[in-house]
């Protein structure tokens, strides 16, 4: 199930841990998320919020990261802004605001999230952890597609053909649940 506050008030909370690193761009915070998401997973069979991930262009992203992006913009907690850096526009997160609500956080999984979003915003590059994105499963779904959470398993070893049928079976479940 999708817990939205808490998923909120992680948004909140990457924003917020990430602030003196002018590299948190939108490429960045949604890996950050999807790997907390993962990562909480693998370990304990539980999911971190529950966000649903889909494909696109750079990698699986959360479905309602832009409407929370907007209302913590709105709330003013966070700035947006697009800079050109490059030659290509980027999408910069600024707080704004004191350390967020993390009471509904565990110290396990608050440990998760540091160890994540310290990985991907200070020693990966956009497109290094876009590319580390692009997985067997990524491959095999279609843009916008949700990514069912339960395929991290399958990018723990090889695919082979008997696990592509599973994933197609459960996927097809999953999509008839949503």
């Amino acid at each position: 199930m999708f817990d939205r506050q808490k998923f909120k008030n992680l948004v909140r909370y990457v924003c917020w841990k990430c602030e003196n690193n002018s590299s948190l761009g939108a490429i960045k915070l949604n890996k950050v998320l999807l790997y907390s998401e993962r990562e909480s997973y693998l370990r304990s069979g539980q999911v971190l919020t529950g966000e649903t991930f889909v494909k696109r262009q750079f990698g699986p992203a959360p479905i309602h990261i832009l409407e929370i992006l907007h209302e913590l913009e709105s709330e003013h907690v966070i700035a947006i802004k697009d800079t050109i850096e490059y030659g290509r526009t980027k999408r910069r997160f600024i707080n704004l605001s004191s350390e967020p609500e993390l009471s509904m956080f565990s110290k396990e999984e608050l440990a998760v999230v540091d160890r994540i979003a310290q990985d991907i915003c200070w020693r990966h590059t956009a497109k290094s952890i876009s590319d580390k994105t692009h997985d067997d499963i990524w491959e095999m779904a279609d843009m916008g597609e949700p990514i069912p959470l339960f395929t991290v398993f399958a990018v723990q070893g090889e695919v082979d053909e008997q696990d592509f049928a599973w994933a197609k079976e459960q996927a097809a479940l999953v999509g008839a649940a949503v």
